[in-house]
């Protein structure tokens, strides 16, 4: 079995039953885009959070933006699975990435139950959990964990 076929059964292993493919780290979605060109990073944090607080630093083909919540106004972006027709093949792999595992959970669902059977959640997301302190990207999710990621 290859490396990306075992993380992938994990991960739907990890939830089973879900109402998406499953979930993956943030190690683990990092290995997932190494070792495979066509597996896809969708961020789903508003542009505002990207811009003040960082975005993952990967390969540019490998990933893209399709905001949640429209911002500002926190609203539910209505055209979100338009924009992620814009990025992505229903047969792709998609990874989705928030602040801190919430709405990627939603994003996941909603992009299955529109025909992409292949998306999975990233636990933790970009910052994490709050520390003891009330900060983030200290405990837990994707900066936490070291992976490359630019600041604002």
């Amino acid at each position: 079995m290859t490396e990306v076929a075992g993380i992938l059964d994990a991960a739907r292993a990890r939830i089973a039953p879900a109402p998406y493919a499953g979930a993956v780290t943030p190690q683990e979605a990092y290995a997932l885009l190494a070792a495979d060109p066509g597996v896809k990073l969708i961020d789903v944090r508003t542009s505002a959070e990207r811009d003040w607080v960082g975005r993952v630093a990967i390969n540019p083909a490998q990933h893209g933006a399709v905001e949640w919540f429209a911002y500002p106004g926190n609203v539910i972006n209505a055209a979100f699975i338009e924009q992620l027709k814009a990025l992505a093949g229903k047969q792709d792999v998609l990874l989705f990435l928030c602040r801190s595992g919430v709405r990627s959970r939603h994003a996941a669902k909603l992009a299955t139950d529109n025909g992409y059977p292949h998306c999975f959640d990233i636990l933790e997301g970009f910052e994490g959990d709050k520390d003891g302190a009330g900060h983030r990207k200290s405990v837990g999710g994707w900066c936490a964990a070291g992976l490359p990621w630019q600041g604002a």
